[in-house]
């Protein structure tokens, strides 16, 4: 018997281990993680878009113990709606996806219905006011106020959070939604061009086109969802059985999107221009929300408003027969990951679901050099070619400032103000304004509220180019 050389003994022991670790390799498990994002809706950018070209999601997926040699297959698909993106998430095409709470009360009914489970596993933003929904009619409609659509056509997106938002605004009006006004189902990229041409009298819509289609001239809106009352907010939902299999996964994609949360609250221009240039809004349209006190604030935690948002939206479901779900808000909600993910991150979950605050401002007057202190009359411009929007304590100042950019040869991209009543961000252009017995300048979404308040001031009204000639000759 020949015993094999020593050099030999060494090659046929490589050969086999090499060939071991091509058949480790092999079995080497791959994990499909598939999102469903919505670009447009530009609320959901802390938990899509941002992720996804910033690739944070890299940063955070696990390596190590049983995801060790793992391979991750990520999918990234981009939906204008939740309704389209709930069905493949039933039909197990999407893992994760992110829509409003009225789309999201109807995710979890269809997987109820089909025997599976989803579940809501955080907030990415939204607003305890109910502000971010609005009502839009065309530019030159004589149209002023919701109680001025009796008898007219409506259009929404049907299951959407603007269509509960407007079913529980009429009624608030003492308006029948079913015989008051007639509703049809429309979806923004339709209803875009209907206003434009007048063939709709009014448009109710989610994040962003209340402000979008305004900002681009051929609409106003009439109606925020603060006036309404009613909490909203986009978050994330995971099918049920994907979290239970690879509860981890589901934790680093949330460490991504606090991630991206703090980059956009640290920079917000920066980030609503990266956002308009994969989605086409307007970078002014995206700073409007994600700016400091904008219309909704970035926000991962399960506030009892929220919940009670998603149960008003379980019920409404439930009373236009969509659905005989016997879905409660709580049983929708697993707060476990995002817990687990703030945890990881140095962050504190239960303080965040106390802080009721919108994003702060942390500014000086850009006319004044002044510090903002008081920010119930706040104003900013965004200068065509500045990074960083200029911020004043009054819209006199931002006014004066404006005129004095203009005669330097600048001019505004927008221009930003406050409800007096709401504590909304306008867009200055398109609000109304009215004066008190001092001359102090306020700003209003509703002509009639600007009305009220000057008759009770001993005030006037004004439109933007007439505040605009009244304070600054311009």
């Amino acid at each position: 018997m020949s015993v094999p050389s020593f050099p030999r003994a060494l090659r046929a022991v490589a050969v086999a281990l090499t060939a071991t670790a091509t058949s480790l390799a092999a079995q080497a498990e791959t994990i499909r993680l598939a999102i469903g994002t919505q670009d447009t809706t530009i609320n959901c950018a802390t938990g899509g878009l941002l992720i996804r070209e910033l690739k944070l999601l890299d940063k955070y997926l696990p390596k190590d113990g049983k995801y060790k040699g793992v391979n991750y297959d990520v999918q990234w698909k981009n939906f204008t709606s939740g309704a389209p993106l709930t069905n493949e998430m039933l039909a197990d095409k999407l893992d994760i996806g992110s829509m409003a709470e009225f789309p999201g009360a109807a995710n979890g009914a269809a997987f109820e219905k089909a025997g599976k489970k989803s579940v809501f596993i955080t907030v990415l933003s939204g607003s305890t006011l109910g502000s971010g929904n609005g009502i839009v009619v065309p530019k030159d409609s004589p149209v002023t106020s919701l109680a001025e659509l009796r008898g007219r056509t409506i259009s929404v997106p049907f299951a959407s959070a603007a269509h509960g938002m407007l079913l529980r605004a009429l009624q608030a009006q003492g308006l029948d939604p079913a015989k008051d006004v007639n509703i049809i189902t429309q979806a923004p990229e339709v209803a875009g061009p209907a206003l434009q041409a007048n063939k709709i009298e009014a448009h109710a819509d989610f994040v962003p086109f209340a402000e979008a289609f305004p900002f681009r001239g051929f609409a106003r809106k009439i109606y925020d969802g603060a006036q309404a009352k009613s909490p909203t907010f986009h978050g994330t939902l995971v099918n049920t059985a994907f979290a239970q299999k690879y509860p981890e996964v589901v934790t680093a994609f949330l460490r991504a999107s606090i991630e991206a949360d703090r980059l956009i609250a640290a920079e917000p221009e920066k980030y609503s221009e990266l956002i308009e240039k994969h989605t086409g809004i307007e970078a002014p349209v995206n700073y409007l929300f994600h700016g400091p006190l904008g219309l909704q604030t970035r926000d991962h935690s399960f506030k009892p408003e929220y919940r009670q948002a998603l149960q008003t939206a379980i019920d409404t479901l439930r009373l236009l027969r969509r659905t005989d779900t016997t879905l409660s808000a709580d049983a929708l909600i697993d707060e476990r990951f995002i817990r687990t993910a703030y945890q990881q991150s140095g962050l504190n979950y239960d303080a965040q679901l106390k802080n009721t605050a919108k994003a702060p401002l942390k500014a000086n007057d850009a006319l004044t050099g002044k510090a903002i202190s008081d920010t119930a009359r706040l104003a900013g411009i965004w200068v065509k070619d500045e990074g960083k929007v200029r911020h004043y304590a009054s819209i006199e100042n931002a006014l004066q400032d404006l005129a004095q950019l203009e005669k330097a040869g600048k001019s505004a991209r927008a221009v930003y103000v406050h409800d007096l009543i709401h504590r909304i961000k306008l867009l200055g252009n398109l609000a109304w304004y009215a004066t008190d017995a001092k001359g102090q300048v306020s700003a209003f979404l509703q002509r009639d509220a600007a009305v009220a308040y000057a008759g009770a001031n001993k005030g006037k009204v004004f439109d933007f180019a007439g505040l605009r000639a009244g304070v600054t000759g311009r």
